[in-house]
């Protein structure tokens, strides 16, 4: 009974609070791979990228003490809402406070 008390009170779930240091972690890996693309005239993330308020969504593979690792793929403006396939993967490890970029294991055609 009172695990739903604060759904009660507050008209909705109670949402997990997503960190700081992931909210830079996702704006960091999506700059990274935006600018490593050739930039958002040629080349827009998948739209969980975008979901800074989610951690990243599904694009978010793991949070350790290591920092955070995302697996995303990308295309060109408007691959996704059109339903075109896409053109590119990325594979990048986010330093633990979400500032750096530590590792990009891969950034290519799409496994």
């Amino acid at each position: 009974m009172t695990s739903a008390l604060p759904a009660l009170l507050f008209g909705g779930p109670v949402l997990a609070q997503v960190s700081d240091a992931n909210v830079r972690a996702v704006n960091t890996a999506r700059n990274w791979a935006v600018n490593a693309n050739g930039g958002l005239s040629v080349y827009v993330p998948a739209s969980c990228m975008f979901e800074t308020a989610n951690g990243g969504g599904s694009c978010l593979v793991n949070s350790t003490p290591q920092g955070f690792f995302f697996r995303f793929v990308g295309g060109t403006p408007g691959w996704q809402v059109e339903g075109r396939p896409p053109s590119l993967e990325t594979q990048i490890q986010v330093s633990p406070d979400g500032r750096s970029v530590v590792n990009v294991p891969y950034n290519g055609a799409p496994r």
